[in-house]
């Protein structure tokens, strides 16, 4: 195909997990509303700074620094950061509802694996094209759907400013065969708009060729409950701020165990054999 699937926010949700299925990946138009997406980015100005050099942080190791360059300024651990985030776009329905569809069938939960910022600033170069769901290296193939990622257009994303590019099917690829740059498309989209895409499918930040305009976005993802998530949500919040959120962000951060004893399987994630979440609630954590 020419172009990547395009469906309102506004449309039936089959439609959206429809064409997830089908094509890998598919733009939600407006899938933030506008005062949503001003108050996400009015608590994110207090942490970004959009300097010439961008990010300078000390990165895990040197392979993750090159991976996202030295013109990216990064803002990870957003559940402690961001009110907003935490309580209504981690647990947008959305998002809810096509993890519902294409997760929920290969785990009992699902759980926050990974949000965070990327600021590209000018002179950003281009991501190698790559799957998300690579992290998990280790887990052999041909295996379930394990993650649903997104990137979320915070400022208007062109394909001179560094828009996602996304090859469209990839999905579906025998895992030999390798990815050419002319295969990607880039998601142009609004602010506001967000692609969704299966962890299967290839993808990669654009180079952002402009002189001055920084591509603000933002990457989040979930996975299965039963695996190791990129981000370690449990050190990135402090447990006085979990006590505050919702009990659905709770379980989502991953505070909540993954409980398959339905499913003949077993559980995950307790603190004296019970589920955190209640303890929490509780008061006896």
């Amino acid at each position: 195909m020419t172009d990547l699937p395009r469906i309102h926010a506004s449309g039936p949700m089959q439609n959206i997990t429809d064409a997830l299925q089908a094509h890998g990946a598919v733009i939600v138009e407006d899938l933030l509303d506008q005062d949503l997406l001003r108050r996400f980015n009015e608590e994110l100005d207090v942490h970004l700074n959009e300097s010439a050099q961008g990010d300078e942080r000390g990165f895990v190791n040197a392979g993750v620094a090159a991976f996202f360059g030295d013109r990216t300024e990064h803002l990870a651990g957003l559940a402690a950061k961001s009110e907003v985030f935490a309580t209504e776009v981690l647990t947008h329905p959305i998002y809810r509802a096509v993890c519902d569809e294409v997760l929920l069938p290969n785990c009992a939960t699902y759980q926050l694996n990974l949000a965070h910022v990327l600021n590209r600033g000018p002179g950003g170069t281009p991501q190698p094209l790559h799957r998300d769901e690579d992290v998990w290296v280790h887990l052999a193939k041909p295996r379930p759907t394990i993650m649903l990622a997104s990137v979320l257009a915070l400022r208007d994303f062109t394909a001179d400013n560094g828009a996602t590019r996304v090859i469209p099917g990839s999905h579906l690829w025998d895992p030999q065969r390798r990815p050419t740059d002319a295969e990607a498309i880039p998601a142009v989209m609004k602010a506001g708009s967000g692609i969704i895409y299966l962890g299967s499918t290839i993808h990669a930040a654009g180079a952002n060729t402009t002189a001055d305009q920084w591509r603000r976005g933002m990457h989040i993802s979930y996975s299965v409950g039963w695996l190791r998530t990129e981000e370690n949500q449990y050190l990135s919040i402090p447990l006085e701020q979990v006590r505050t959120l919702p009990r659905e962000s709770q379980n989502i951060l991953g505070f909540g165990v993954h409980d398959a004893i339905a499913q003949r399987g077993g559980y995950l994630g307790t603190v004296d054999l019970a589920d955190p979440v209640e303890l929490i609630a509780a008061g006896k954590l």
